[in-house]
Order: C-alpha cells, then structure tokens, then sequence
C-alpha cells in the first residue's frame, strides 16, 4: 500500500481526545503516591517511549475533584503547551495535567506506536494553528480536528516495529550506561570515601582492620597523601586562533550530565563575546553556574572545531592523573552537593564556582602505582559509556530519517 493508498483520518475518529487537569494544590489531601500524574515538565528530555511515572502522584480524591481524568495503559500523552510537543506512550493508567491533550487510540482503526511515531511529526503543524498570546496552545478542537493519513493496522504495526526495535536498542544502550555510571561512582565512593577497596587478602580494607593514620582530612589508609585539586589539575584557558569561518561553540546550556547537546556549526563572526576557550581530548568542561545543573562533560573526541563559553571552566588533568577518574570525582554527587553549597554561600545574582574554590578541594589518593591502575579502570568505563552514546546518537539519527520514509511511503513495508 502507497501513502496515496493511506485514508486520512481526523484525531477523534480513531480515538478520544482527552484532557487533564490539576488539583487544587491548597489541598494536600488531593497529592499522594496512588495514580500517577504527569506534566511536560515531566517529558523534558525523556528519551523512552513509555512512562510510568512523573515527579507528583495524586490520590483518587484528587481525580475525583479535577478535571484529570485517568487515562488507560497505552494513550498517547502528546503536550498542548509549554510546549507543544513532547510525546509519550502511558505504561500503565495514568493521568495528566491541563498541558495535555491524549490520544486514547480505537485500536480497530489505529495501533498506539504508530500514532506514537506521527505524532512525534506533528509538532511544526500543530504549532502553526496553535493558539494564545502569552503561549501557544493547542486546543482541544484543534487537536480533534488534526488530519492524519494511516495505512492498514497490519501495516502500522510492521512500521512502528521496525522502529520500535531501533528504539529498544537505544533504550538497552541508556540502560546500560546508567548501569555502568552507577557502578563507577559505587567503586569510587568504596575505594575514596568508605577506603573499602580490597586489601592484600581481597578483603576490604578498612573494616578488616586496615591501618589508618591521621590527616588534615581525618583517617586515611596508611600509604595514602591528602591532595588539593590543583595539585592534579590545571585550569586551561587558552583563547581560541579561529582558523576557519566556521565553529561549533558550547555554551553551559549545551551540555548536561555527560553530554554534549550539538554539533552544529555556526558563523564565527556572529558568536557572542564568551565564545574563546580552546579545548582538546581529556579535558573536563565544568560549568561555573549552578553546580547542581549538571553541567559538565568529558571530551572523548578531538575538539579542534570547537570553542566554549568563558563561563565553563576547561579542566586537565597534570602528570599521572587520569582525567577519566576525576571526572567521575567532580560528578559525584556529594562533591557536587559541596560545590553548590559553596555557590550558594558567595554574593552574587546567582549561585556560581571558580576554579579557585575549585582547587581548594581535597582528595586523598594511594602514593603507589595503584592509582594508575585504578585511572585505567575508570578510563575504561567511560570510553564504553562514551561508545554507547555513540551509537544511540547513530541508531536516533536512522530511527528519524526512517520514521519521515515511512511515514510519507517511500519506504514500504
């Protein structure tokens, strides 16, 4: 079957429309852990097609008093406002807030993933005859009214399964690198924090009596030096040559918790005025605002085309160090947490870090060739973290090109 074979459909003939609603938040009867609630806030950067949860719950008291309405497993939450867009697939009954407004499909007509995969289309046109002066809206007579083409439920669901096996591939490599995150940071707090790490006999140090001795941080394992940060690092600021008119520039909102967020090129001559450090392989960008934000990242890749914001501090790594280790230092949480208190304590319009609090960090280390060993270790994670990021930014890339071929019939299946 072409796409000019495909009927068109509007929204609410192959399914209902349905909005959600708020409950009073003057009422904390109505807030509660039995039916989930979700709010776009919720699916701002979600990358999983289902979602099961969002940050609030209500009680059914809360149902009952609001215009939510509880949604069955598999509706299609697609948001109306701030912003128009987000897409997502309930994984159990749910409900939503006013932002919405969800497809609950007629699965005689239309299979969920497909409407799923097109309505992630149909952001540009619904925003076009979205309402609203203060935001844009999508109302509910626009969204029922929407026109759609769908083929045969026979092939919507061999279409929405090719891409769903693209996406499970995606979601296998995200679930994998929280795995392998988690556990680094586990090994981590064990070895320089709880000095857990195994002993000659493999038992763990200290609780298996390990000598401790005293330093200016407090019990450390015998054979162990307190370091500062600037002791291991070096702030880099080296301003950047722009040979070429072109250059992909980072600002703090360009990365985020191990990411970097693009690669698009812009025009050197219309960066703004922060845009001047050079980076290279092995160096941590970490930014100078609001350390809780997340905004660091390590560069695993050759950076000559890129320039970075005067506000994201350029970290590398001196002599033996291992840049790899001391990025998972500077993301662990309880340092991170330290770094924003210490944000929080200094005057200013908002809460920010230099590299002069920076370096006034201590950390104790083995003085032997462990720390080589352990450095190679975390080095090895994160290059698999890093590949696995890779290859889900490939499988993303031929999941879209895919989705619009399949979508407009020029691939047929």
């Amino acid at each position: 079957m072409s796409c000019s074979e495909w009927k068109e459909y509007r929204l609410d003939e192959i399914g209902d429309i349905v909005s959600g609603g708020t409950p009073s938040t003057k009422n904390e009867d109505y807030y509660g852990n039995e039916i989930p609630w979700i709010t776009p806030k919720d699916l701002s950067g979600y990358d999983s097609k289902y979602i099961s949860k969002g940050e609030r719950s209500i009680t059914k008291l809360g149902l009952e008093k609001s215009s939510a309405k509880l949604l069955p497993k598999g509706t299609i939450l697609f948001s109306s406002r701030a912003p128009i867009g987000y897409v997502a697939i309930a994984q159990e009954d749910l409900c939503t807030n006013q932002g919405f407004k969800n497809i609950v499909c007629n699965p005689q007509v239309a299979h969920n993933e497909f409407i799923y995969y097109r309505m992630k289309l149909a952001k540009e046109e619904l925003e076009s005859v979205a309402g609203g002066s203060t935001f844009k809206e999508v109302s509910g007579k626009v969204m029922k009214e929407f026109k759609i083409k769908l083929p045969s439920i026979e092939q919507q669901k061999r279409i929405a399964s090719i891409l769903s096996s693209l996406d499970d591939k995606i979601e296998l490599n995200n679930e994998m690198n929280k795995t392998l995150e988690e556990m680094a940071q586990s090994i981590f707090k064990r070895w320089f924090v709880d000095f857990e790490f195994p002993n000659e006999d493999g038992q763990p140090y200290k609780s298996s009596g390990g000598e401790m001795v005293e330093s200016e941080l407090a019990m450390i394992p015998k054979g162990w030096e307190v370091k500062s940060l600037d002791e291991i690092l070096d702030s880099i600021s080296i301003k950047h040559k722009f040979p070429n008119e072109k250059i992909i520039f980072l600002n703090t909102s360009d990365i985020l918790d191990g990411e970097v967020l693009h690669n698009n090129y812009s025009d050197v001559s219309s960066l703004p005025g922060q845009a001047k450090k050079s980076i290279q392989k092995g160096d941590i960008l970490y930014s100078e605002i609001r350390p809780k934000n997340k905004r660091y990242t390590f560069i695993d890749f050759d950076a000559d085309e890129y320039v970075v914001s005067t506000k994201l501090m350029v970290l590398r790594t001196k002599n033996k160090f291992n840049s790899s280790m001391m990025y998972f230092y500077l993301s662990n949480e309880s340092t991170v947490n330290y770094l924003q208190t210490i944000a929080e304590g200094r005057s200013g319009t908002f809460p920010q870090i230099t590299f002069n609090e920076l370096k006034k960090l201590k950390i104790c280390m083995p003085t032997n060739d462990t720390i080589v060993e352990l450095g190679k270790f975390f080095e090895n994670i994160l290059k698999t973290i890093n590949n696995n990021k890779k290859e889900a930014k490939q499988l993303k890339e031929m999941r879209d090109i895919l989705l619009l071929k399949l979508m407009s019939g020029e691939i047929r299946v």
